[in-house]
């Protein structure tokens, strides 16, 4: 220490000449010289720290090592750098801590050993290397992908660990690679006029959508987010990618259950406008099928009242006749509204029985014979004496009055409505055929809808409601009901009828 007294303007002057702190201390690691760098950066006045342990300025969780350190530093003497690469920490008077680093040069005076340090404070580069490393460890442990690349050769120069484990290829090969070797929906031409303007400062940022490719082939579709940087001295591309794999299968399902909801409402909306125009329909035919034969009705039964003289008695009754077959016709009208809402509301039942095929032939044709024409005829279906079924029989009744009603209706004059019947296996096949003016061939693929009534018939009398029920009570019943029509020939209808065998 007197050494250091000795020569202290020469000390002084040296150690004041450089900007690090020096500390000096003895084999006994006692401090024996300091300089005012020294001082100021541990918060002590001059001369204050001459005499005192070296510890004075470690942290006590640091103690124990530091002694380990110099005791074999100077057994070595040898220089050396601490706290580069490690935690070294020094203390200040009034108990604060901050990261130093430290140049150790021993030297011998007067036989005497001695070690000066050369402190260094480095906290501000500590805190630059502790958000370094922060951000080293945001962009490794990034679940979305983030690719760096050169902005003239386009080879990627770092990726990190959610890229690599995703597109499968390592560090080392993607080095050797670009982003058009993983873009398979871009060639290079195209890859490159689309980052130009992010390269020349045009704009700020770049995103779109594209395929990526992974090593093992497979394409999974990406949202691309490019900026660029300065990094290594030189421009640089940071791409960060976003997997999209769920979001585009989401927006998918979305889209479809969309269309799916879209189609629902489409079919809704022309369902209800099928409503409406039916039930527009319906009161404009209503009010025409109830008009004519009430007006009939009331022309008759006044005619009726005027014939009262016995010898205008047969005038009487033919006008009384014609009441009452518009009044039956009106009383079938009737009769089928009912079965359609019954049938709507599912309350309709149906009552089976064993019957001969004849019985229910001969009522239906008895009841047809009021509407024949002049020159009309129906031809009678031979051999079904021995026919007998086992159905709804007044079902039957229903759909084969309409059949030949309709025959009857749709043929002129002079004609003959032909009815045939015919076991088929386990079915009774009827067929119903006339002469008439048939269905045009356009319009064929409505015949069995409600309240339909093709474009030549408009002009006769009719609900549009016999063959829909006919229909809906065959197949209800496990039967069905087809049809062959020609315009300007005739029209057939097949009804098929399950008969099981005993």
């Amino acid at each position: 220490m007197e050494v250091f007294e000795k020569e202290s303007n020469v000390f002084k002057i040296l150690s004041e000449a450089v900007s690090e702190s020096i500390i000096i201390v003895n084999k006994s690691q006692s401090i024996v010289a300091t300089n005012t760098s020294a001082n100021e950066l541990f918060g002590y006045a001059d001369q204050e720290l001459i005499g005192q342990h070296l510890d004075v300025l470690i942290p006590k969780q640091y103690r124990g090592d530091h002694h380990k350190h110099v005791s074999g530093f100077m057994k070595k003497s040898d220089k050396r750098q601490m706290g580069h690469g490690s935690n070294l920490y020094g203390r200040c008077k009034d108990g604060t801590q901050f990261p130093v680093e430290a140049g150790l040069n021993p030297f011998t005076v007067n036989d005497n050993d001695y070690v000066m340090a050369l402190v260094i404070d480095i906290s501000v580069r500590k805190k630059a290397e502790q958000e370094l490393q922060h951000w080293a460890n945001i962009f490794n442990e990034s679940l979305n992908e983030i690719y760096i690349f050169d902005t003239k050769t386009l080879l990627f120069r770092n990726v990190n660990r959610g890229a690599l484990q995703n597109i499968g290829y390592t560090l080392d090969e993607l080095k050797r690679m670009r982003p058009i070797d993983i873009k398979p929906d871009y060639d290079e031409s195209l890859y490159i006029e689309r980052i130009t303007p992010l390269i020349n400062g045009s704009i700020d940022k770049l995103k779109f959508n594209s395929k990526q490719q992974r090593k093992d082939g497979s394409i999974y579709p990406v949202e691309v987010h490019l900026q660029k940087s300065v990094t290594e001295g030189s421009d640089a591309l940071i791409a960060i990618i976003l997997d999209i794999t769920e979001q585009e299968e989401y927006t998918q399902k979305l889209e479809e259950t969309v269309t799916k909801r879209t189609l629902q409402l489409e079919k809704a909306l022309a369902v209800e406008k099928e409503l409406g125009e039916l039930k527009t329909k319906f009161l404009s035919l209503v009010s025409h099928e109830f008009k004519t034969p009430l007006s009939g009705i009331l022309t008759s039964a006044t005619l009726a009242g005027k014939y009262i003289k016995e010898e205008q008695q047969d005038k009487r009754e033919k006008h009384l006749r014609t009441i009452q077959s518009k009044v039956k016709y009106l009383n079938n009208i009737i009769n089928d509204f009912l079965s359609i809402e019954r049938l709507e509301s599912g309350k309709v039942t149906y009552k089976f029985s064993n019957f001969p095929l004849s019985k229910v032939v001969n009522e239906v044709i008895y009841d047809a014979n009021m509407m024949l024409k002049e020159g009309h005829n129906i031809k009678y279906p031979e051999n079904i004496d021995s026919i007998f079924i086992d159905f709804d029989e007044k079902i039957l009744v229903l759909i084969l009055t309409n059949l030949i009603n309709n025959a009857i209706k749709y043929s002129a004059e002079d004609s003959t409505v032909y009815l045939s019947a015919k076991k088929d296996g386990d079915s009774l096949v009827l067929s119903v055929r006339d002469e008439g003016i048939g269905i045009p061939k356009s319009e064929q693929k409505y015949i069995f809808n409600r309240y339909f009534r093709a474009e030549n018939a408009l002009l006769i009398q009719g609900t549009g409601i016999g063959l829909n029920m006919a229909k809906t009570h065959l197949e209800n019943l496990g039967g069905s009901i087809t049809f062959k029509s020609s315009q300007y020939i005739g029209t057939e209808f097949i009804v098929t009828i399950p008969i099981p065998t005993p």
